[in-house]
């Protein structure tokens, strides 16, 4: 093959070659123009234009739907886990197990010896107080303002320690039905027992999430719902001060951060605000 100028016929260059080298060479310059290609598409904008190929947005949806059926999921795992203690705890078939939405084996929260010896170890106090609990409306609360004087003069003598420090967000009321009160305070802060006395509820529920529930001594009974997580399981005894677990945001009623504490005493809620300091004074 030679190349020269149309005008005046002056040879520029003569290049010479077989049958098999012009096959070999359109080849190779087909691979080359392939990869390049193929180069092109993979690291540019331009795959987007692909059809059928996602787009940026389209593959953060992907992801995003991805993670939320994640955590349905883990909702589901741990609703299921709810109903099936509940269901033990109605049949008294075994006590009542804690499993991990990630398959993890599930662990027994307190095992049928140790509950044996709990109930062995109950007091004459403490059989009087269920048997009072039995006979009282536990959901007839209407009286609970009118019977707070009453309640007063036989817990003046009692110190409450105080579960946390923060701000009051939302009080105390019997015909609202809020039967406690919400303090908010900031991530982190740990959830201290307001007396001592042997932890009857340790669970996740649907909606106010993780619930500890504590029975005191003297007939009163300590509920601290929202929390992040518990570090106490059912049968613990703990001592006033001690921590049960860490504020959180969690359970469907929860909009924010915070712990909504209620305080009951032989089956009727009381107004926490009456025997706790919660919000810390500031100095004027």
């Amino acid at each position: 093959m030679t190349v020269f100028i149309d005008e005046s016929f002056e040879q520029l260059f003569t290049i010479r070659f077989t049958p098999i080298a012009l096959v070999v060479g359109i080849g190779a310059l087909a691979i080359l123009l392939i990869a390049g290609v193929t180069i092109l598409i993979a690291f540019t904008g331009l795959r987007e234009y692909i059809p059928g190929y996602p787009t940026g947005e389209e593959r953060a949806m992907v992801i995003q739907n991805m993670m939320r059926a994640d955590s349905l999921a883990n909702e589901v795992a741990l609703r299921d886990n709810m109903l099936r203690n509940l269901r033990l705890v109605l049949n008294g078939d075994d006590t009542p197990t804690s499993d991990n939405p990630d398959g993890k084996t599930a662990t027994p929260l307190i095992t049928k010896q140790s509950l044996a010896s709990l109930n062995k170890q109950k007091s004459d106090e403490e059989s009087a107080f269920l048997d009072d609990m039995e006979r009282l409306d536990k959901y007839d609360v209407a009286a609970g303002d009118d019977s707070e004087s009453a309640v007063n003069s036989e817990l003046e003598a009692t110190f409450f320690f105080s579960p946390i420090k923060g701000i009051v967000t939302d009080r105390f009321g019997v015909r609202t039905g809020h039967l406690g009160v919400d303090i908010a305070a900031s991530d982190g802060t740990p959830v201290m027992s307001t007396l001592g006395g042997t932890v009857i509820f340790s669970e996740w529920t649907l909606q106010t999430g993780y619930v500890i529930a504590v029975q005191h001594d003297n007939q009163l009974v300590s509920v601290y719902k929202h929390n992040s997580q518990l570090l106490k399981a059912q049968g613990a005894r703990v001592k006033a001060g001690e921590v049960l677990g860490m504020i959180g945001n969690s359970g469907e009623l929860s909009s924010g951060t915070h712990l909504h504490f209620e305080l009951w005493y032989r089956g009727a809620p009381l107004n926490p605000e009456n025997y706790i300091e919660f919000e810390t004074k500031t100095e004027q």
